[in-house]
């Protein structure tokens, strides 16, 4: 079981405590009412998938119920960076 640390509570807490809730900084369009289809299909439905290092979105969802970010390898489940919504990543792109 995953150990994941909150950036809002400020505390470790089992991952059972935790939803995952897709890709991080995924930017909306931004002027919706000239979006082509293809662009709205993309924003909506096609998501990275890497092995290896991926940036998260994660709630806290019997805790404090606020989305944070989470940098974690998919191919070690290790959390390497936990930082809240608007933050950057200390050691990434």
């Amino acid at each position: 079981m995953l150990s994941i640390f909150c950036p809002y509570c400020g505390e470790y807490r089992d991952e059972t405590e935790f939803h995952y809730a897709g890709q991080a900084h995924i930017a909306r369009p931004e002027d919706p009412d000239n979006t082509s289809d293809e662009i709205w299909g993309e924003y909506l439905f096609f998501r990275k998938n890497p092995k290896g290092e991926h940036r998260e979105m994660w709630v806290h969802a019997a805790g404090c119920r606020q989305y944070f970010n989470v940098v974690r390898n998919t191919l070690t489940y290790e959390i390497i960076e936990c930082y809240k919504m608007g933050a950057v990543a200390e050691g990434c792109d």
